[in-house]
This record gives structure tokens, C-alpha cells and sequence, in this order.
């Protein structure tokens, strides 16, 4: 596995590496020992899938708030997707500042986020699956957001046609 870290601190793209023939490949996707000795969260508790009928969806930006914070590791696995993180760490050298990149069943990138990073993403193609890896259960009452469009961030979304719903579009812009 290549790990190469982003330019938001503590977030990396992990990238398998194949080991190819006339068959197809085989490819390690997932290890805890490689992930600790790079220095990552390896705790993995629990796994979704978001399937997304399509193009121009878009989800997020969502987080879990403290104690109850997500490391989370994210990967296409149909379709293709441009994944964004925004670093939440008031005492981190990117705070406020944002990163994507484009996830697709093709590529076999994973992206690894660190807790207090707000997650989402937009969809390239109809049919997209995303499966998402997190080393802390979901817990009610702990979900936030900031808005996709907030000013505080400036994404550069890859569409203009998109699909959202109301509780993503309503956040509230953010204030530090």
C-alpha cells in the first residue's frame, strides 16, 4: 500500500498496489498493521455503503462532534466521485482550508480522514457506490455539518448540476 499524504495534515490518499496478470489483479486494500505504522487511527468498528442513482449528487459536508469523532476511510467502489474534506482543527497549520480528489471504481483510490474533518462528496457518474470505514459507531444526536457552499471554505465543486437535500443545503456558515 502507498500512503501519500494531502496537503490538509493527517489525511492521506491510500493506494493499493496491484499485482496484476491475464487474470486481472489481487490487491491489498486493507491492513491494520500498515495503517499503524504510518501512524493511523487502524481501528475500523464500522462499515457503510452509499449508493447514488445520480450524476451530480451531492453529500455532506458531515462530521461527528467530539467525544464521538470519525476516522474515516473512504473508497468508490462504482462509478466515480470527487471527494472533499475540510480540516475543523482549530489548532491545525490547515484549518478552515480544503482538499479533493477524484475517488472512482477504476482508480482503487481510498481516502483516509482524520477525526474533526467535515466529509462529502459529488458524483461523476449515475450508479456511484461509496463504502466508508470509520473507527467509531455512529452515534445519534453527534452529527453535524457545514454547508457545501460556505464562503468560510470555498470549494471548487467539479459540477453545477446538483442534488441535495435540505439539511445539507441549510447549514449555517461557519464561524470559528
Amino acid at each position: 500500500m502507498i500512503f501519500t499524504e494531502t496537503k490538509l495534515s493527517g489525511a492521506f490518499i491510500v493506494e493499493m498496489q496491484e499485482f496484476a496478470d491475464e487474470r486481472g489483479f489481487f490487491a491489498l486494500s486493507w491492513s491494520e498493521s500498515e495503517f499503524a505504522r504510518h501512524d493511523l487511527d487502524a481501528r475500523l468498528v464500522e462499515c457503510n455503503v452509499s449508493f447514488n442513482q445520480k450524476r451530480g449528487t451531492l453529500r455532506g459536508m458531515h462530521y461527528q462532534q467530539a467525544p464521538h469523532g470519525q476516522v474515516k476511510l473512504v473508497r468508490c467502489t462504482r462509478g466515480a466521485i470527487f471527494d472533499v474534506i475540510v480540516d475543523l482543527r482549530p489548532e491545525s497549520r490547515t484549518f478552515k482550508q480544503w482538499f479533493g480528489t477524484e475517488l472512482t471504481a477504476e482508480n482503487h483510490l481510498a481516502l483516509y480522514i482524520p477525526k474533526d474533518f467535515a466529509h462529502g462528496f459529488q458524483t461523476l457518474e449515475d450508479s456511484s457506490e461509496v463504502l466508508y470505514q470509520m473507527s467509531d459507531p455512529y452515534e445519534p444526536g453527534a452529527g453535524a455539518g457545514v454547508r457545501w457552499n460556505d464562503p468560510a471554505f470555498a470549494i471548487e465543486w467539479p459540477q453545477d448540476a446538483r442534488i441535495i437535500n435540505a439539511r445539507d443545503a441549510a447549514y449555517p456558515d461557519f464561524e470559528a
